[in-house]
């Protein structure tokens, strides 16, 4: 447990964070560790309307067409799971399941299974990336030519997930659970992603995927006026902190710097490391800019 007592940390340096469902947490956090926090609501999580993929799934299932089921997130297999009791009793369900390879990517998802009496086959270990997954697989020798894998997705689909297990042979089939959309009011992640254009921000805070990429395109709605350049710009002036692996490899992608990730993916370490070296990050990177 991080330690409520209050440090220099940031040291009054602006901290900007996208996190939604634990904002006040997360701006809670920031002043405690000598920060002024610029904390704004990126996302919202909308179970989609109609689970179709879902019951589609589940009709496979229970046919026993698939050979793998690969769960990435725990908030994902719950809702799937609920998702399938609208149609088949659990026990059903999860009878079917267990006749399949199952495969978890962390302990998230992993608790899912063992809470309705379930063992994955394969759990992939930390850092959980897709690679990591994929590298399980190998080392494991599961014989994929041929093999039909479901996907449970977590809002985001993972083309380089998807392709590394169709390179494999794979029949792959993504199974959308949930999805993350834009706040309904735009307007405050927008002033922001602004305020963060104009170099005012000295250090941003990065704790999902998914909030990357929709500061980018709040970035691209500013496109006529250089949003995207601008973007890239401000961050190589600014620390940029990921809270693991996959979101680093996100900004990566998008050609986006990563400055720093904690040493373990908790909210609260995430900022207190980062307080603790967001000094000497920032004076290095202005320097050299």
């Amino acid at each position: 447990m991080v330690s409520l007592e209050t440090t220099d940390g940031f040291a009054g340096l602006r901290v900007a964070a996208f996190e939604s469902r634990m904002a006040a947490e997360m701006t809670a956090l920031i002043m405690r560790h000598g920060g002024r926090p610029l904390v704004t609501p990126s996302m919202r999580e909308v179970p989609l309307e109609q689970n179709h993929e879902v019951l589609r799934f589940g009709e496979r299932l229970m046919a026993g067409e698939f050979g793998m089921v690969i769960l990435l997130t725990g908030v994902g297999a719950r809702v799937m799971l609920k998702a399938l009791d609208t149609r088949w009793p659990r026990a059903q369900t999860l009878a079917a399941l267990g006749q399949t390879m199952l495969v978890v990517r962390g302990p998230k998802p992993l608790a899912v299974l063992r809470e309705n009496g379930l063992q994955p086959a394969v759990a992939v270990p930390e850092p959980n990336t897709w690679r990591d997954l994929v590298t399980a697989l190998d080392e494991r020798a599961v014989a994929m030519p041929g093999l039909s894998v479901a996907v449970q997705e977590y809002g985001l689909t993972n083309q380089d997930l998807l392709q590394a297990l169709e390179a494999r042979g794979a029949v792959v089939t993504p199974v959308p659970v949930y999805q993350w959309m834009l706040p309904e009011d735009t307007g405050p992640l927008k002033q922001a992603v602004c305020v963060l254009l104009a170099g005012e921000v000295d250090v941003v805070l990065f704790t999902n995927a998914v909030q990357v990429e929709h500061v980018l395109q709040m970035a691209e709605q500013e496109e006529l006026e250089g949003g995207l350049a601008r973007l890239r710009t401000a961050l190589g002036r600014t620390v940029v902190s990921a809270i693991g692996p996959i979101v680093a490899e996100r900004l990566r992608t998008h050609g986006l710097p990563v400055d720093f990730e904690p040493s373990h993916a908790k909210m609260g370490i995430h900022v207190k490391e980062t307080g603790e070296r967001a000094a000497a990050l920032l004076a290095r990177k202005r320097s050299a800019a």
